[in-house]
């Protein structure tokens, strides 16, 4: 098979998936690592992270990105924060919740840049919803849990998007306190709510 043709093959594959192809799937085409790295080489490919691979990064936004390499992932604190609209700059990572037993291999990449915040299974799923983002749906966790998450985490974040952060959520009108309070037993900040949001209930 020529490279002309080889490429044709890959570019075929990869418009089924959605404009990404992962190297087991040219493997099962019977594409080797070594010709793979020589059109990236080339600049025919391009790796977006380990195992990974487009034509063009421009075909994506980062939220499509983002959707496509980790449709496992929720979006939590300051990336969940902005997509509800509770803080006004958009984060220069995404914040992603991960099953802790997940390769942290899967994060490295230069583009977008991901920060994963390991979490234990069991915790994982709760307060987890969705939410359409420019045309692609998330796994995002619901204003109560994000809330919790940021009072739990207060030490690793800037001062001002907590204070925001806070703020927002005690303006929204669609906030729920019981679910924030069960929440709250569950992630261990039943004094951090009680002091820094029901004061202002």
């Amino acid at each position: 098979m020529t490279r002309e043709d080889i490429l044709k093959k890959i570019k075929e594959e990869m418009e089924k998936s959605g404009g990404i192809v992962r190297k087991e799937q040219l493997c099962d085409l019977g594409i080797d690592y070594r010709r793979i790295l020589n059109f990236v080489e080339s600049g025919e490919l391009i790796r977006i992270k380990n195992g990974y691979y487009t034509d063009r990064m421009d075909r994506f936004t980062e939220e499509e990105l983002i959707a496509k390499l980790f449709p496992d992932a929720l979006l939590c604190m300051e990336s969940a924060l902005y997509a509800y609209g509770y803080i006004k700059e958009k984060p220069y990572a995404w914040r992603l919740a991960v099953d802790k037993n997940t390769s942290k291999s899967r994060f490295h990449m230069d583009y977008p840049k991901v920060i994963p915040y390991y979490t234990e299974p069991e915790a994982l799923e709760m307060g987890a919803t969705t939410m359409d983002i420019q045309g692609n749906s998330f796994a995002i966790y619901d204003r109560e849990r994000v809330i919790c998450d940021c009072l739990k985490y207060e030490s690793k974040m800037d001062r001002e998007t907590f204070r925001s952060a806070i703020q927002a959520y005690i303006r929204d009108e669609s906030k729920d306190i019981s679910l924030l309070m069960e929440y709250a037993k569950a992630r261990k900040v039943v004094k951090k709510v009680q002091s820094m949001i029901g004061v202002w209930l």
